[in-house]
C-alpha cells in the first residue's frame, strides 16, 4: 500500500509500510479513511478530496527499549561468540611462529619467531573486526533482527519505523559504534539516559533496539 501515515500523537508523517512512529516511536495502526463529509477540521487531505489514512498510537506504555546493562551483556555474549570462532583460527599463526623461531631468547633475536608472532597479532585483529561485522550486519539484517547475545534478551534492532535494517544499514550502525567508542564510551553510556535508549551510534544510524 502506498501513501502516507500520520502520527496521532506527535502528527509527523511516515511510510504506509512503518510500524512505529519515526519521530516520537508510537506504534502505527492504519484506520479507515472517513467519507469526504467527515473529514476534521485541519486534517490532511489527498487530492481526491478524502482524508490521508490517519495513524493512531498504540499503547505507548507497551513499547520498550533495550536498556544500558541489557545491552552490555548482551554485548559481552556476542564477543565471547566471536573470539571462539576466531582464537583458534589465528592461534595457528602464532604456534607457528613460535615453532619457527624457538622458544629461547636467541631464538626470538635471530630466528623467525618474533616477526611471524607479530604477524600472528595482526591476523588475530584483522579476522576479530572482520568477524565482528559480518557476524553483527548479517543477523541484525537477517529474519531474526538481532545478534545471538541480543536474541536472549529478546531484543530486535529496527530502523527508526520498527522495519528490518538491510545489510548495508546494518554495517554502518556497526561501523558507528567506533565513534562511540571514540567519544571515552560516552556513545554507550547515552543508552541509559535518552529517552528511546539510544547510543551515539544509534542516533547515528537512525536505529532503535526494542525489547519484546
Amino acid at each position: 500500500m502506498n501513501g502516507t501515515l500520520y502520527c496521532n500523537k506527535c502528527g509527523a508523517p511516515n511510510a504506509a509500510t512503518a510500524q512505529f512512529c519515526g519521530r516520537c516511536g508510537a506504534g502505527l495502526v492504519l484506520t479507515a479513511a472517513p467519507t469526504p463529509g467527515a473529514i476534521p477540521p485541519g486534517a490532511p487531505v489527498t487530492p481526491a478530496g478524502y482524508p490521508a489514512p490517519a495513524a493512531y498510537p498504540v499503547a505507548p506504555a507497551g513499547i520498550r527499549y533495550g536498556g544500558f546493562w541489557i545491552r552490555v551483556v548482551a554485548f559481552i555474549i556476542d564477543a565471547i561468540l566471536v573470539r571462539v570462532v576466531v582464537h583458534p583460527v589465528a592461534a595457528i599463526f602464532g604456534i607457528g611462529g613460535l615453532a619457527a623461531g624457538g622458544l629461547g631468547l636467541h631464538g626470538f633475536r635471530h630466528g623467525a619467531g618474533l616477526p611471524l608472532l607479530i604477524f600472528g597479532g595482526g591476523v588475530l585483529a584483522i579476522l576479530t573486526i572482520g568477524a565482528s561485522w559480518l557476524y553483527e550486519a548479517l543477523m541484525l539484517s537477517s529474519s531474526y533482527q538481532a545478534t545471538l547475545g541480543k536474541m536472549i534478551f529478546g531484543m530486535k534492532v529496527t530502523d527508526l519505523s520498527g522495519n528490518r535494517l538491510s545489510f548495508a544499514h546494518a554495517t554502518g550502525r556497526h561501523f558507528a559504534k567506533w565513534i562511540s567508542s571514540l567519544t571515552l564510551c560516552i556513545g554507550y553510556i547515552m543508552v541509559g539516559f535518552t529517552e528511546r535508549k539510544q547510543g551515539l551510534h544509534d542516533m547515528i544510524a537512525g536505529t532503535l533496539v526494542r525489547r519484546n
